[in-house]
């Protein structure tokens, strides 16, 4: 699920600031990278009115998942949703398992009312259940039966009652205006995180996996949309004006990644080069506005294809604009819906920053139909690790499909300068942080992760973490990503990854130099680096950071690796001359701030004056100029070495344009008069 974040730059600012430099990032080179964490949490508690004592809250209930004595393998489902009353009527037939005897069956149901249930033994009688017990803080219902339910198979039944809803999550209303202004509704879902449970009752958590048999009962000028595609639809024999309309299976899945949709829709279609529909359903009227997404989901499935050895799993995928959605987009499998501004594109007034964003929000997307979707978290806590992912691989796509658009320098410029903004501030928190997610609460963790780059390093095992965890269930954690490569890589990959993603924050490595003979000696240190000034606490954290350094002989290439796994160290570069500058963290994907010294600051002013350093290094020098001005002390030294960077360059709208982007990162008050006078 991607959520709108403001992650877009201006491309006027970035053009101006690669056009000497077409090839600044042709293909990435992430082999040091140590995880970009964009740290945004979403989180929405559902706190009890009840109070005990006046002036108090009640404590609340420990969290505890479903029980596992009974688990779906399969739900038969039918849903009539009613566009006028805004209600539904539903039926499940579940195909469950029974583990162990048990006389009561705990799933997941809110805002439904459960009218019968009953369970029928695989060749038994059926037992009626006798009571529905509603535990509605909890968001949950427990089913008693008056007998046991032996172990073995069986099929659970229920008819149930709910809302179309205008929350913009469970299976909900979403209005829109006809081309003759008249109102309607469509009736949409949105599952993700725990919101399956509002059109069905069911086992809504991510590692209870089962298939789907999908029928909506729906009008019959309506199109109805599901994950599969539709095998059978005939005239509802109860209602002339409706239609019941029954999808294929879907491949094992979890509950969030249903959806259904039922409203008024155009659509362009296609097909990718390996065969797989692709259509793109926008507002009656709007089908032109699709054509540029459909080009890059035709694009993206064969790219992801061949990325992750393995084909799309599905005979089709439909992309659909939502009128009312609360997120960006949602991965749902087969079946991915997107907020109108995410997925159309009027060819005639679009600007190239749309297009841009449509392609990078479809490409986000499509990639959790591999991970996210075949393989998936086995719980909510993993949620960072499955849109990291996604998050990194988008650009990656988009630019194997669209390398005009330079998308690297743009990650550098938006992404990853956010990143380090929001992670530097004291309110940052680490990435795996051990939410206890109650059932109303989405914790929502967006990161560009050293994970997916260190699987670029690892070529031999970038599938690995996708299809070697779980394999029946398709479950993964990331301590499973973890041992996967570094069983395959024979590195300490997670005592690495440990030291990013369980403490806050990041460091800022200090580099000197000192010329012996034919050789430049580096003496790297790395301290905390805090938005509000030097790290001044007792107990200072320190990472295991891949460092690696580049020469003025090829700016592209990484000349050295080292893992800085200590407070400091000394490298030695062979064969490096005095005139020849040293540059750290070349094509800044490294997620740290460097502060060099003088004499190399100084060293580096050529490769910026003849534009050798690639715009992202000449973009991440830049910011991370910007971000040493913490305190009054040390504003002239440091203000000296920017003023000296941005003398190098002579365009001075472009030093005015860099200038404006980097004074938005963390400074402005005392040192924006200077600044100005002194480029005019």
């Amino acid at each position: 699920m991607l959520l709108l974040l403001g992650r877009r730059v201006t491309l006027s600012f970035v053009n101006r600031f690669t056009k000497s430099s077409p090839s600044s990032l042709s293909k990435p080179v992430f082999i040091s990278s140590l995880l970009i964490k964009f740290r945004v949490a979403h989180s929405c508690f559902l706190v009890s009115t009840a109070v005990r004592n006046r002036g108090t809250m009640p404590e609340r209930r420990p969290f505890v998942r479903l029980p596992t004595d009974v688990y779906p393998v399969n739900y038969g489902l039918c849903l009539k949703p009613d566009l006028i009353d805004f209600t539904f009527e539903g039926k499940l037939e579940a195909l469950v398992e029974v583990t162990q005897a048990t006389n009561q069956i705990v799933m997941n149901c809110a805002d439904i009312d459960i009218i019968t249930a009953s369970f029928v033994p695989q060749g038994g009688e059926e037992i009626n259940a006798t009571g529905f017990n509603y535990q509605n803080e909890d968001e949950k219902v427990t089913l008693s039966f008056p007998s046991t339910l032996q172990k073995g198979s069986g099929t659970l039944k229920i008819d149930f009652v709910g809302e179309l809803n205008d929350k913009m999550k469970g299976f909900y209303r979403s209005k829109y205006t006809t081309s003759a202004g008249e109102i309607r509704y469509a009736a949409v879902t949105q599952f993700e995180a725990t919101d399956a449970r509002r059109a069905f009752p069911c086992w809504d958590e991510p590692a209870i996996k089962a298939t789907f048999d999908i029928t909506l009962i729906v009008p019959k000028e309506r199109i109805a949309l599901s994950n599969m595609n539709v095998i059978e639809r005939k005239p509802y024999p109860d209602d002339e004006n409706l239609l019941e309309v029954k999808f294929a299976t879907t491949p094992i899945m979890s509950t969030y990644l249903v959806a259904f949709v039922i409203g008024e829709y155009d659509f362009v279609e296609s097909q990718s080069s390996d065969g797989v529909t692709v259509r793109v359903y926008t507002p009656v009227g709007k089908a032109e506005q699709g054509k540029f997404a459909l080009e890059v989901a035709t694009k993206t499935l064969p790219f992801y294809k061949e990325y992750f050895s393995v084909p799309y799993p599905l005979p089709k995928i439909d992309l659909i604009a939502i009128a009312d959605f609360a997120a960006g987009a949602m991965e749902n499998w087969g079946l991915v819906t997107y907020r109108e501004t995410a997925l159309l594109i009027d060819p005639k007034n679009s600007c190239s920053s749309s297009r841009q964003w449509v392609a990078l929000v479809v490409g986000h997307e499509l990639a959790h139909q591999w991970f996210g979707n075949l393989v998936t978290m086995e719980w909510w806590t993993h949620l960072w690790l499955n849109e990291g992912f996604a998050s990194w691989i988008e650009y990656l796509c988009v630019d194997h499909c669209f390398p005009e658009y330079d998308i690297w320098t743009q990650f550098v410029s938006a992404d990853y300068t956010r990143a380090l903004d929001l992670d530097a501030l004291d309110s940052s928190h680490p990435i795996e942080v051990r939410y206890r997610l109650s059932f109303m609460a989405l914790s929502y963790m967006e990161s560009h992760s050293v994970v997916i780059k260190m699987l670029q390093q690892v070529r031999t095992c970038r599938k690995c973490g996708l299809y070697n965890f779980h394999p029946n269930l398709g479950l993964f954690s990331a301590e499973d990503l973890w041992d996967c490569l570094e069983e395959a890589s024979g590195k300490p990959i997670a005592a690495v990854m440990g030291s990013w993603t369980k403490q806050m924050g990041f460091p800022i490595i200090v580099v000197d130099q000192e010329q012996q003979g034919d050789n430049r000696i580096l003496k790297i240190s790395q301290k905390k680096f805090c938005a509000s000034g030097p790290h001044n606490g007792e107990d200072c954290p320190s990472w295991m950071v891949p460092i690696s350094i580049c020469t003025s002989d090829d700016p592209t290439c990484t000349k050295l690796k080292v893992l800085l796994d200590r407070p400091e160290m000394t490298i030695t570069l062979n064969s490096v001359s005095p005139e020849q500058w040293v540059k750290i963290n070349p094509g800044t994907v490294g997620f740290y701030r460097i502060q060099y010294s003088s004499s190399m600051l100084q060293s580096l002013l050529p490769g910026v004056r003849d534009l050798s350093l690639q715009p992202v290094d000449r973009l991440g020098l830049q910011n991370d100029l910007f971000s040493l001005l913490h305190k009054q002390a040390d504003m002239q030294e440091e203000k000296n070495r920017i003023e000296r960077v941005l003398g190098a360059i002579s365009a001075p709208d472009l030093i005015q344009k860099v200038l404006t982007f980097a004074l938005s990162v963390c400074i402005n008050t005392f040192i924006n008069a200077p600044l100005r006078k002194s480029i005019q």
